[in-house]
């Protein structure tokens, strides 16, 4: 195949220079296990992210396009401004997730804030677990970030 043709093969992904080689017994096979950068984690992180909050969006939109009663006659305003906000954001932040772009991490991070505001100004818009959980995800994605930001790429050695 042509397009192949300037790829060289990698040295460091062979057995017999892998740094990552475990022995079962001295003289034993050597299996080599894939390294998970930090970097790669947080990808993995914002796509599982991502998901969760696309929905998390549909379950908005959902709310819009198909009301139980209507949107604005029984609820209060400040409600349907929170469905109508966070069906709007959602999506945008899961997609810039999705493609672990900064601003997709800063939309994500926005949002999961706002929620917090709003479960304080409308009771029973979001439950407590929910807010419990955008916290615990706060706190992981700027460990992952934190953790990805200060590992050298050449080397794999932190800063």
């Amino acid at each position: 195949m042509s397009f192949l043709s300037g790829l060289k093969k990698d040295p460091r992904n062979s057995p017999q220079v892998s740094t990552g080689a475990v022995r079962s017994a001295p003289g034993g096979d050597r299996r080599i296990w894939p390294r998970m950068s930090w970097g790669n984690l947080l990808v993995v992180f914002m796509r599982l992210l991502a998901m969760v909050w696309i929905a998390q969006a549909l379950a908005q939109w959902s709310a819009v396009l198909l009301p139980s009663q209507p949107l604005f006659d029984k609820v209060s305003q400040l409600w349907g401004g929170a469905v109508i906000f966070f069906a709007v954001l959602d999506p945008v932040a899961a997609v810039g997730l999705w493609l672990a772009t900064p601003w997709g991490g800063v939309l994500w991070l926005f949002s999961a804030i706002a929620q917090i505001l709003v479960a304080a100004a409308v009771p029973g818009f979001f439950s407590i677990m929910w807010i419990v959980a955008n916290i615990v995800l706060i706190v992981v994605y700027f460990g992952l970030t934190w953790q990805a930001g200060h590992i050298d790429p050449a080397s794999g050695a932190p800063r």
